[in-house]
């Protein structure tokens, strides 16, 4: 009898999801470092502020915990070179997470650019830069780099790491709990081995890239410096560093799972044994799983925000129901394609699994996407709610597909045929066969362009295989290549006549495609900044403008036009520190060219509309050319201030220009 193949995965479908799961990889490769989870919420001085006098540090306040070092803040001077001292502060108080570097004295007037760079707390680079001036605006001829912190090609590189760690993560644990939860006999089917192995691979060499590209992706953003020991050495001491070198020990540990899965597993014949170590390799399993899942838990988005405590565990169970399901999908699709002869029941358990895998995701999910989103505004109104809202169509698609493959599970393994119906198919399929086999050799032999050669041998029946080997090996190999022809002719059409079993392949494959899709989707979402973070920091964004923070002066500019003769300028106003209680007020006045403009009369006032305060009127003592101050003004409380400035260019050109700022 022929010895009979399995047909190959290499279908169109097939590759065509070999092909979109490597495009979704560049795809967010690229798109991981356009956002982050850390965000600048304020600094001091502002961006855009004119200050009257050289500031002796620049503050940074962030949205949560971020990661600094002594070189990621740098204040350029309008040459382009270095005016801090490099020295780190961290000012960090309670739930205000806050840095600092100090400036050189004797700074002269200008705009300096301060240039930073970070690690948010859930591992993913930030960077930016802002300007401030001294005195008075000026050019500047720093020119900073354009690529984004996580960027170029370590950047792209690394994103793809990380998709395929997610991915052969699932593949792995999945597969591995579809074969002891499932199907026991797929432990010794050599195309779900290779599987379970290739994921177990991927995922550590992913794991090795990721540790060598860390320091050079949070960093210069060269290549080359994934080799450099002292950045690797760097990168250990760090939370992520860490959790990949954990993830590389607990590899080790699924190692010796996977080898006694596909080794002593398979060899059990004793029910009671194989019953014990079933057992013990599915608490084994469990803790390796679960361990693995940690470290991602541990190092991203949930170990930063609100509640760790509660998310982490919660980040835990989510990716390990996105494993259960989705990797034994993937399984279960090999199977169909690589061992036709699944049975029912198999199929049927795997349902029951993928059932409580989606109840677990959308209670995890729930939570999740409260969290992270934290409103119906943030849901629709921010990147992160608008993938989420991708990502639960996309899981709404694959649950509608899984209910059109259980229908098909429903109506595999039909009532058996009768004696006689059965004894008459298996006639007629004799018949057929004997028939197919001439036919099928005869294909296969037009295929090789030797035809002619097929015949002859057809017409000596009387030879046996091991004389055609001895008279002609070419000739025996033609033989051997009908014959395999023959059986993989003869499988196909009898998978392709069981039209349940190929109406589960297709559903299966496309739950597979659109499962690729929904993991590139959640791999992008982990990428992005939270939508509870983004509308945080659009609101401190926002305010800053025309809004001063405590310990932070307020800065204003004001354009004026008196309507005389050299009645146009800018009046620049900072009240420092700009909160309640006794404050100093600087005032310049720039005429259009820039320059100090004198002018003979200036006035100030103070008016809080809400609580009917003023206008508590000031007037400030000429320092000299363009720069009136007044010491000890006072703000009584806080609240949005009503600033008026008037200023009179001549005996009868005047005007009152105003601008409403939060103090205090």
């Amino acid at each position: 009898m022929p010895t009979t193949t399995a047909p190959r995965l290499g279908t169109a479908l097939a590759r065509l999801l070999l092909v979109a799961a490597a495009l979704l990889g560049v795809l967010l490769a690229g798109a991981a470092p356009a956002s982050a989870h850390a965000a600048l919420t304020g600094s001091d001085p502002q961006d855009g502020a004119v200050v009257a006098t050289a500031p002796k540090e620049v503050n940074l306040t962030f949205s949560e915990q971020v990661a600094m070092g002594g070189d990621s803040i740098r204040v350029l001077d309008p040459a382009g070179n270095r005016v801090d001292t490099g020295e780190l502060r961290d000012l960090c108080s309670g739930n205000i997470v806050r840095y600092g570097v100090g400036l050189r004295s004797g700074l002269p007037e200008g705009t300096y650019t301060v240039a930073w760079q970070a690690v948010s707390a859930d591992s993913h680079p930030i960077a930016g830069a802002f300007t401030f001036s001294v005195g008075a605006p000026s050019e500047t001829s720093v020119a900073l780099p354009e690529q984004n912190a996580g960027g170029g090609v370590v950047g792209a590189l690394y994103g793809i790491a990380r998709y395929l760690s997610y991915a052969a993560f699932t593949v792995l644990v999945g597969g591995s709990a579809f074969v002891l939860a499932c199907w026991p006999r797929g432990a010794s089917v050599r195309p779900i081995q290779r599987l379970v192995v290739r994921g177990w691979l991927t995922l550590t060499a992913a794991t090795l890239v990721m540790l060598l590209l860390r320091n050079p992706y949070t960093g210069s953003g060269e290549l080359g410096d994934a080799f450099d020991l002292g950045g690797l050495k760097a990168v250990l001491e760090t939370k992520t560093g860490a959790a990949l070198v954990s993830r590389l020990m607990l590899l080790g540990a699924a190692a010796l799972f996977v080898a006694v899965l596909f080794g002593a597993y398979t060899k059990r014949t004793d029910p009671k044994e194989k019953k014990d170590l079933t057992f013990g390799l599915a608490i084994g399993g469990t803790v390796v799983a679960a361990g693995i899942a940690g470290t991602w838990a541990l190092a991203e988005h949930a170990s930063t925000g609100i509640q760790p405590g509660i998310a982490m565990p919660v980040d835990l169970l989510h990716l390990l129901a996105v494993a259960a399901w989705l990797g034994g999908l993937t399984t279960l699709l090999v199977a169909l394609y690589r061992a036709p002869g699944i049975e029912r029941a198999a199929v049927e358990r795997f349902s029951k699994i993928a059932f409580g895998s989606v109840v677990v995701l959308a209670a995890t999910g729930l939570y999740q996407s409260w969290r992270q989103v934290g409103s119906w505004s943030a849901l629709t109104g921010t990147s992160y709610g608008q993938l989420l809202l991708v990502k639960i169509g996309l899981v709404a698609v694959l649950l509608g597909i899984a209910w059109i493959s259980r229908r098909w599970t429903q109506r595999l393994g039909a009532p058996a045929e009768t004696s006689e119906t059965a004894a008459t198919a298996e006639t007629d399929e004799a018949a057929e066969g004997d028939e197919a086999d001439e036919t099928d050799g005869v294909a296969e032999a037009a295929d090789a362009g030797e035809t002619d050669e097929t015949a002859e041998t057809a017409e000596e029946p009387q030879k046996s295989p091991d004389a055609d080997a001895e008279i002609d090996p070419v000739r025996a190999a033609q033989l051997a290549r009908q014959r395999v022809a023959v059986a993989t002719a003869r499988t196909k059409r009898d998978r392709d006549a069981d039209p349940e079993r190929t109406g589960l392949r297709r559903s299966v494959m496309t739950e597979a495609v659109v499962a690729v899709v929904l993991l590139a989707v959640t791999t992008v979402l982990t990428s992005t900044e939270p939508g509870r973070t983004q509308e945080e920091a659009g609101r401190s964004q926002s305010a800053s403008g025309s809004t001063a923070v405590p310990e932070r002066p307020v800065d204003v500019r004001l354009p004026f036009d008196t309507g005389g003769v050299n009645g146009k300028g800018t009046v620049r106003l900072s009240l420092d520190p700009g909160r309640t209680g006794a404050n100093a007020l600087h005032v310049f006045i720039d005429g259009p060219d820039s320059r100090p403009l004198d002018v003979p009369e200036l006035k100030v006032a103070f008016t809080l509309k809400a609580k009917s305060i003023g206008p508590l009127p000031v007037v400030p003592d000429r320092i000299q050319a363009g720069h009136w101050s007044a010491s000890g003004v006072q703000i009584p409380m806080a609240g949005e201030w009503q600033i008026q400035v008037t200023v009179r260019t001549s005996d009868i050109d005047q005007t009152t220009i105003d601008k409403n700022v939060k103090i205090g």
